[in-house]
């Protein structure tokens, strides 16, 4: 896969009264969100509180779960979980950070599919055959290497695709990345993805 991919290819400001007021609002539509899961998606909402903290998702940043979480959320296709998380995320990314995520979602949008094709349909003959398509952006992903592989490794889970989740945790282990951590992208990708299914099932 890799190998195709190529070829074609602060310093913490001072308390203030203000401070807390742009964090507490942009994280409202995702504590809605939560608040509107029914009871019986329980586990969901606990979950979902969990894993988006430094504590409930072990080995990660606060900066890479919450890009692990925003590329989740685009790749869960359910527009208020996706503004939702959008909102939240916005108070812990950069621009940078913001694109990357966005990034991830869709490119591994069509990878996870052609490579899923590949790994399928049990013909050598084809992943002889060159993609071409474009995939630049996992060449030049705008953030560190590391980061941009858990986003691509988190959809690739929601997304199903084998060939491409084998892939990207082998270069994320090669890179130093603990499975702890690597577990802890999947977890947030597994919640986000429950999460948008109940969504929709509810009509919200």
């Amino acid at each position: 896969m890799e190998t195709q991919a190529r070829a074609h290819g602060a310093q913490a400001l001072e308390p203030a009264a203000a401070a807390p007021a742009p964090a507490a609002g942009t994280q409202a539509p995702l504590e809605q969100l939560r608040g509107a899961l029914p009871d019986f998606a329980r586990d969901l909402r606990l979950n979902l509180g969990s894993v988006l903290t430094p504590e409930g998702s072990p080995g990660l940043s606060e900066r890479q779960i919450w890009a692990v979480a925003l590329a989740s959320a685009i790749a869960v296709r359910n527009p208020a979980c996706t503004r939702a998380v959008e909102a939240a995320a916005r108070v812990h990314l950069d621009e940078a950070h913001l694109n990357a995520a966005r990034t991830a979602a869709a490119i591994m949008g069509m990878n996870n599919v052609y490579y899923r094709f590949l790994h399928l349909v049990e013909d050598a003959d084809y992943q002889r055959l060159p993609a071409r398509l474009r995939m630049n952006a996992l060449g030049t992903p705008g953030i560190d290497r590391r980061d941009f592989e858990l986003l691509a490794l988190a959809v690739s889970a929601i997304n199903a695709c084998g060939m491409c989740i084998g892939s990207h945790e082998r270069k994320l282990r090669a890179e130093g990345v603990g499975r702890e951590a690597i577990q802890s992208a999947v977890r947030i990708a597994a919640v986000l993805h429950a999460v948008a299914g109940v969504v929709d099932y509810t009509g919200g």
